[in-house]
């Protein structure tokens, strides 16, 4: 039997996390037995303190202390919010108390936003990590040495796991139950909780939002020219001359300051406005791209696709709009 862990840590944490992991894991262990075999799950609770959990006025009772803990095969760590300086200030003992686990053998899984406690363990250096991406500019300025990867709903290294926001942790639990049982129980549980089982990324939900705390002003000037300039075909060249610097600097100095080329960059903002657009306007794929400043429908498509993880067509089909020419 695997024995999990869930352990609180301090601040406004995501009651649902709990709710939810417990109950999956406690319906794998129903089946199991209406079927005839034994359980493979034993769920607990604990925090630094026994206290009451309290979120959005619900509350949860934690009566098991971190110290207490000695049988854990695998933590999971619910999601925290607040200032992320602060998270990890008031939660320091668990990250030390993580680290300690980690040694023993024991597994640990940060749902969302509480990557950050274990990126902080020092734990994740080196390694894939995901989490809501609305703090990817923090996770990266904090934890350089991470790899993050916020394309992904879950990452599973080394014994390590984390998961995209939101609701994704709900695949990072199939996940486990399918490593801890086998593929039909994980098909079974995503049939009774409704959870789409084949789910990979995040991309779709990811509003591109350019870095611009990096301090470079003419860097800074470029992203803002081509987002307000976005509908116009953009050079590399052209941006250059505009902001007296040359070619060469600019694109070393984009790179650096926003993680993305200048081409990238620009098509990023392009995608993020068609996006916008399929949601919200009932024109065609073909209006749409040609109002983004795009003539070609292959290369608008792919660079779509590669930039959102779905085509222009399927990204309409899952927010529920479709222009009467494309039903």
């Amino acid at each position: 039997m695997k024995n999990i862990t869930l352990v609180i840590p301090k601040g406004e944490i995501n009651l649902g996390n709990i709710e939810a992991v417990t109950q999956i894991f406690t319906t794998v262990n129903e089946l199991l037995h209406e079927a005839g075999k034994p359980p493979v799950f034993e769920v607990h609770l604990a925090a630094n303190e026994r206290v009451n959990q309290s979120s959005n006025h619900l509350s949860v009772t934690v009566n098991r202390q971190l110290i207490d803990v000695h049988d854990a095969d695998l933590l999971i760590i619910p999601s925290v919010q607040g200032h992320l300086e602060m998270v990890l200030e008031r939660n320091r003992d668990m990250i030390d108390w993580l680290k300690v686990q980690k040694e023993k053998g024991v597994e640990i899984a940060a749902l969302s936003l509480s990557a950050a406690l274990l990126a902080e363990t020092g734990l994740l250096d080196g390694k894939g990590c995901t989490s809501h991406w609305m703090i990817g500019e923090e996770l990266k300025k904090r934890f350089p040495e991470i790899r993050l990867q916020l394309f992904k709903v879950f990452t599973d290294e080394d014994g390590l796991y984390t998961s995209a926001g939101g609701f994704s942790f709900l695949n990072l639990i199939l996940h486990l139950v399918e490593k801890e049982t086998d593929r039909e129980m994980a098909l079974l549980i995503s049939k009774i909780f409704e959870i789409d089982i084949d789910r990979n990324s995040q991309s779709p939900f990811i509003i591109f939002r350019g870095l611009k705390h990096h301090g470079d002003d003419p860097v800074i000037r470029a992203q803002e020219y081509i987002e307000a300039n976005f509908k116009e075909k953009l050079t590399v060249d052209e941006l250059a001359r505009k902001f007296l610097i040359g070619r060469r600097s600019l694109e070393r100095r984009f790179k650096k300051a926003t993680e993305n080329t200048v081409i990238e960059y620009i098509q990023r903002v392009k995608m993020e406005e068609a996006r916008k657009s399929l949601e919200s306007s009932p024109g065609s794929v073909h209006e749409i791209m040609a109002e983004v400043g795009y003539s070609d429908p292959k290369a608008f498509r792919e660079v779509f696709r590669k930039m959102v993880g779905l085509s222009p067509v399927e990204y309409r089909s899952m927010i529920g709009r479709q222009a009467p020419s494309e039903s």
